[in-house]
């Protein structure tokens, strides 16, 4: 497989080399809605196992660890990955998704309102929730 980075890649060809990879084994019929994001679900567990019991400081400074790093890049592959067969499964345009959510986040924390503020945290800490 050619190298491919961030900067030359489009999301149109990672979708085609997930379709491809699937189609060349026959697993189209295993992909579905629900088989799919449990998939997702399972192996965002194993990312988030990386930093079971770990503080704050201690999470950030994985990332210095290199077998550990690589661990964690596999791992957010195999969502992404899963994340895209799920797309193409329902014929979701990933692009749009992400775009669309942007905007209807961005009406729901305004810049001013939520700039530095995680306000769902912060009404937890002053007990409105």
């Amino acid at each position: 497989m050619t190298s491919m980075n961030d900067s030359d890649t489009t999301l149109s060809e990672l979708r085609e080399l997930v379709r491809e990879f699937r189609d060349r084994r026959g697993w189209a019929r295993f992909h579905t809605p629900k088989n799919l994001t449990m998939a997702i679900a399972v192996e965002a567990a194993e990312l988030m196992e990386q930093f079971q019991w770990l503080a704050q400081d201690e999470a950030w400074e994985l990332a210095e660890d290199a077998g550990r790093l690589k661990m964690m890049s596999e791992e957010l592959a195999d969502i992404l990955i899963y994340a895209l067969s799920f797309a193409e499964a329902l014929h979701l345009d990933v692009a749009t998704a992400i775009v669309d959510k942007l905007a209807r986040n961005a009406k729901k924390y305004p810049e001013d309102d939520s700039r530095g503020r995680a306000s769902w945290l912060d009404r937890i800490k002053g007990g409105e929730a």
